[in-house]
This record gives C-alpha cells, sequence and structure tokens, in this order.
C-alpha cells in the first residue's frame, strides 16, 4: 500500500468516527463545561448548609451521638449512609429513607453540626439542575444503554483523534505550526481546525479514554460485587439485617488497621447489594493527591470481635476512581478546571470547523486543497 494510499484510507478514517460520534461529542463538551465547575456553581445555585464558628478546639461529637440526633429528627426512618464531606467540614451528612430499600427522589440527606449534633439542614431529594446536566452527560437519561453508547462514541472519539494525527503529520511537515492561511474561508478554518485540533489532542484522548472507562463503571462494580464479595458475604446473604454496632468504634477498628486513611463514609447494615446484612461498610480515603479520591472499603462486622476486612480492590476499579476526577480535572483544584474548561471550549471550536468543513465539501464538492492551495502546502480535509 502506497503511502498516499494509506493516507486516503486514514482520512476516511478521521472523517466517518468524528461525524459519527461529533455531535453526541459535542453535547458531551457543552453538558461537561458546566460540570467541570460543579462545586463552585453549586455553591451560588444551591442551598448550602454551613456548620457556625465555634471557639477553636471544639471537639468533634461521637459519630453514635450525631446518628441518634439524626434518628430523633426523623424518628421511624432508615439510615442508610453516614458521610463525611471533604467541602463541609465540621458538618456530618446523615443519609435516611422512609424504606429500607431506598426509592430514587425519596431518601434524604440530613446535614449534621458535627460537633454540637444540631441539624443544619435536609437536602432537598429531588434533582436539580446540575443533578440533570450530569445524567444527561453520564447517559442521556437511558441508565446503562446511555452509557454503553457514549462509551461507544468515546472508542470512536479515540479512533478520530489517532486517525488525525497520523493525517495530519504530513501536513506539519510541509507548513510551519501555528500557519493560518487566508486565501479562502475554508482554508483558513482548515488551519483553524487542525491547530485547534493537536493543541488539544492530548487532552482530549485523555478526557476521550477516562470518559470510556467510566462508562463501564456499573459493570465494573457489578463484576466485582459478583465475584469478590461473595465469597466474603456468602455467611450472611439472606440472613436478617443486624442492628448496627457502635460506628465510633468501628471507626476506630478501621483506623487502627488504616492508619493512613481518611474517613469517607459508612455504610450501613442493608440486605441490598451495595452493602452488607451484617457489617458496617467503611469508605476510606487515601492522604496523597493521588489517593485522595480513591476510596477503599472495609468490612466491620456488628460482632466488634471479628476481625476487620479489607477486600483488595481489584486494579480495574482504582484505574476507574482515578480517571473519575482526571475526567473532569479535579485532581488540581481551580487552576485546573481552568484550564480543563478553556481546552473543553477550544474542543468545542474543533467539532464544530469539522463540521463546517465537511458541510462545505458536501455543498460545493472538491476539497479545499484543489480548490484553493498549491500542492506544496495541502492536505486532504
Amino acid at each position: 500500500m502506497t503511502g498516499t494510499r494509506a493516507l486516503k484510507i486514514w482520512s476516511k478514517v478521521h472523517t466517518w468516527t468524528s461525524l459519527i460520534s461529533m455531535l453526541f461529542m459535542l453535547m458531551l463538551c457543552l453538558t461537561g463545561l458546566p460540570l467541570i465547575f460543579h462545586e463552585e456553581i453549586e455553591e451560588f445555585t444551591e442551598q448550602q448548609f454551613v456548620a457556625p464558628q465555634l471557639p477553636g478546639g471544639t471537639p468533634a461529637a461521637p459519630a453514635d451521638d450525631v446518628l441518634h440526633a439524626a434518628q430523633q429528627a426523623r424518628p421511624g426512618d432508615h439510615v442508610l449512609f453516614v458521610t463525611w464531606r471533604d467541602e463541609q467540614p465540621n458538618t456530618v451528612v446523615v443519609t435516611m429513607s422512609p424504606t429500607p430499600k431506598p426509592v430514587r427522589g425519596q431518601f434524604y440527606r440530613l446535614v449534621m453540626d458535627g460537633r454540637t449534633k444540631a441539624v443544619l439542614g435536609e437536602e432537598r431529594p429531588q434533582r436539580g439542575v446540575m443533578d440533570i446536566i450530569l445524567l444527561l452527560h453520564k447517559n442521556m437519561l437511558l441508565e446503562l444503554p446511555g452509557e454503553l453508547f457514549l462509551g461507544a462514541m468515546g472508542l470512536l472519539l479515540v479512533v478520530s483523534i489517532v486517525s488525525g494525527v497520523v493525517v495530519y503529520a504530513p501536513f506539519m511537515r510541509r507548513l510551519e505550526f501555528g500557519t493560518v492561511r487566508q486565501r479562502s474561508r475554508r482554508l483558513k478554518w482548515l488551519d483553524l481546525h487542525n491547530l485547534f485540533g493537536i493543541v488539544t489532542t492530548v487532552w482530549l484522548f485523555v478526557v476521550g479514554g477516562t470518559g470510556v472507562i467510566n462508562t463501564l463503571a456499573m459493570p465494573m462494580y457489578d463484576y466485582w460485587r459478583g465475584q469478590v464479595l461473595p465469597p466474603l458475604l456468602a455467611p450472611y446473604r439472606g440472613a436478617p439485617v443486624a442492628q448496627p454496632s457502635s460506628l465510633d468504634q468501628a471507626i476506630a477498628r478501621v483506623r487502627a488497621a488504616m492508619p493512613e486513611g481518611r474517613l469517607s463514609s459508612i455504610t450501613m447494615p442493608t440486605a441490598e447489594n451495595f452493602g452488607s446484612p451484617r457489617h458496617l461498610v467503611v469508605w476510606m480515603k487515601g492522604n496523597s493527591a493521588l489517593t485522595a479520591l480513591i476510596a477503599t472499603p472495609t468490612l466491620v462486622d456488628v460482632d466488634q470481635t471479628v476481625p476487620v476486612l479489607v477486600p483488595q480492590m481489584p486494579w480495574y476499579l482504582t484505574l476507574l476512581q482515578m480517571s473519575r476526577p482526571l475526567h473532569f480535572g479535579d485532581y488540581g483544584g481551580l487552576p485546573l478546571k481552568i484550564v480543563w474548561g478553556l481546552l473543553d471550549l477550544v474542543c468545542i471550536v474543533v467539532l464544530i470547523t469539522g463540521l463546517y468543513l465537511w458541510v462545505a465539501k458536501q455543498r460545493f464538492g472538491g476539497s479545499v486543497r484543489s480548490r484553493t492551495a498549491a500542492p506544496s502546502d495541502a492536505r486532504p480535509a
């Protein structure tokens, strides 16, 4: 196969993989932009419950006392999770439900002062604007089929990026980087498309790759629950849900087993597949920049004399948890989010210019090269 023929094939691959995935990538870029700044947006648009200032050194209340205060605030409800959020210091969030099995839109989050045990507020169960945007970005409101479909579009994007680089490489040898020719509108947009495309290549490859991994989150967790947890929980499946033991005692035991970990949340005993009927599932995060967003589960039997179980996290779940913050630029705080946002905007320009070039080619016929460019500085469109 000659170099010219191979280049034509790569050009067609780039054109069609881009066209097929373009509308969905444009939707993901548009919905992804506000999601990059979701924390900052939510601070302005959603009600925030902040713990009041207290004299320095005010100690945190025992977790058991905070839990008891939450149960008194909503008597008869079932406690599902207890969460400590990094972005809300001195608070404890207790998720409760009227039924043992949580129903979407019918569970409540009480935000408690972790020192005084006072109820600071109740987060609304209904979806906010950012929740809807997240679901559109995640699965187009189509649950798992939508996630898998967007994963397939992500793979096409990766192929489009690789083929685009192959097509662009010979072009770079004949034209100085950053050149934008002005001889015609199409040639100008072609050069801008190529320039912005090559500038965002690495970022787009990272975001596209991590996005594909994220679409497999549900199958990954289902596989983990089906392969790793059953041997550990087999003796307890079908057993009645046990009364939870002391949270403080469980936390102390887990911290002894994982002294470098930070407490993230606790899943109360449950018959549902996200927990165990006999264990408190204590989730811990790391302390380093790399592990701060990676959660590791530990199983604490309600009989506190039983040793703490620390299931080995498989590589694919570790990869999944690392890919999530990288996908939204959460590793470097606001500066990295701003970079992510700017690159997202540039990517939108690449998608729109690519669509413009294809439409113009279909409408007017021929390539940009045949109509406007000299042989020495042209490339396939």
